[in-house]
């Protein structure tokens, strides 16, 4: 691994022609909280506001007689490639599904600007990637993959360059998202086993964790895209040879909706504008307990990628996580008083956020459809006790997933 050392360092190196090293901070909210010197390795403050960029630069460095660069991407990697694609005067073709938010495709070629073309492809990502590579196998392109290529590997490594020049030596601990494996394999082989080390995968996109258990890159039967700059089906064959002996516990997956919780908080408190995949690290320390304890903890917050469209959706589950927003179907007797006197099971801290009511002149009862925020998840244990003295019929539709895209 000495080899792949100094070509992560070199990688480092060239990259201070095109970009500074990010920054790597103290943070002393989370380092109060837990015990512990928690840095914050912010990639959300590259160029592109992602770690991304990083191994699109040392993959196109390595092939300067590539006449085109491809690649497959709907968000943070598609941008990085395309900022190098200027920054190289290479021509680039990002292939991306139709259904990318405008948003994601304006600021790729705001990037690449003339350097590259955009090529909408496909309702799902992997009709993309076909495209892609059939593109790339008829025009010779080199195609440009966002983890599973030794180039890139290397490039993401330069992380790890920073941090150990930044700190003045290696962190006790690192956290690190995990997606399909590009940073944090490069992280590993640089750093190696003087490092403890912490995987952590959204819970819906865990290939991982799922790898680990069968020894073997598996696809997912199903992904959860909500932290998509890391819900990805399968780890790459590469990155996954570099893992393979990182041992189960050290691989976390962790709730989507409780990383909504944690963006909120860094937002709210710190000032800070994560996406969902770049809360990964600073999430799984809640998990971690009395292990980090006066160590020297290094978390990369690998992407800053938010549409604050999204805000409304993240405080949502956030809420919901907590406990502290529910929904419910009641049935309302079809009488005089009777909504008054459900109005008034409600608590000081109870707010109505959503009310629903369909009378059916031919029924003794209706259905409501009802939620409910409160500052206190304990006050409704009170509320629903007051509902079953009264007798008022509900159901919880809270944590039904199905139902809840219909209705919520």
């Amino acid at each position: 691994m000495s080899d792949f050392i100094e070509q992560a360092r070199q990688a480092a190196n060239a990259m201070r022609d095109v970009f500074p090293a990010t920054p790597l901070l103290l943070n002393a909210h989370l380092s109060e909280r837990y015990g512990c010197e928690v840095w914050l390795k912010r990639e959300d403050l590259s160029p592109v506001r992602s770690y991304k960029l990083r191994g699109a630069f040392n993959a196109m460095r390595k092939q300067p007689d590539a006449p085109v660069f491809v690649c497959a991407s709907a968000g943070n990697h598609a941008q990085g490639v395309a900022f190098m694609c200027r920054h190289f005067g290479k021509r680039g073709v990002i292939f991306m599904p139709v259904t990318t938010p405008q948003q994601k495709i304006q600021k790729t070629q705001m990037f690449g600007g003339q350097n590259i073309e955009i090529q909408l492809t496909g309702d799902y990502f992997d009709d993309t990637l076909h495209a892609a590579q059939t593109y790339c196998a008829e025009t010779g392109g080199h195609f440009l993959s966002p983890f599973d290529d030794e180039d890139v590997i290397e490039g993401q490594a330069s992380v790890a360059v920073e941090v150990e020049e930044q700190m003045g030596g290696k962190p006790d601990h690192l956290i690190l998202p995990v997606g399909g494996g590009g940073l944090s394999s490069g992280v590993l082989s640089y750093f190696g086993a003087d490092v403890q080390y912490t995987f952590v995968e959204p819970a819906g996109g865990a290939c991982l964790r799922a790898a680990l258990q069968l020894g073997r890159p598996v696809k997912l039967d199903h992904v959860n895209t909500f932290a998509d700059g890391a819900a990805v089906g399968q780890i790459g064959e590469r990155t996954f040879a570099r893992l393979k002996d990182v041992g189960l516990a050290n691989a976390l997956a962790v709730p989507e909706d409780r990383l909504c919780v944690t963006m909120l908080e860094m937002l709210n408190v710190e000032g800070i504008v994560l996406e969902p995949a770049g809360a990964l690290a600073i999430d799984a320390l809640q998990d971690l307990g009395h292990s980090i304890r006066g160590r020297k903890v290094v978390c990369v917050t690998s992407g800053g990628n938010f549409d604050f469209e999204r805000l409304p959706e993240v405080k949502e589950r956030a809420q919901r996580y907590q406990g502290l927003k529910k929904y419910f179907i009641l049935r309302m007797p079809q009488r005089p008083g009777a909504l008054k006197e459900f109005l008034n099971f409600l608590g000081p801290e109870d707010d109505i956020a959503r009310f629903e009511y369909l009378k059916k002149s031919a029924r003794n009862f209706g259905s409501v459809l009802i939620g409910i925020e409160t500052k206190d998840a304990s006050n409704f244990d009170a509320f629903l006790a007051k509902l079953k003295v009264a007798g008022f019929t509900y159901t919880d539709i809270t944590e039904n997933e199905t139902l809840a895209q219909f209705v919520i």
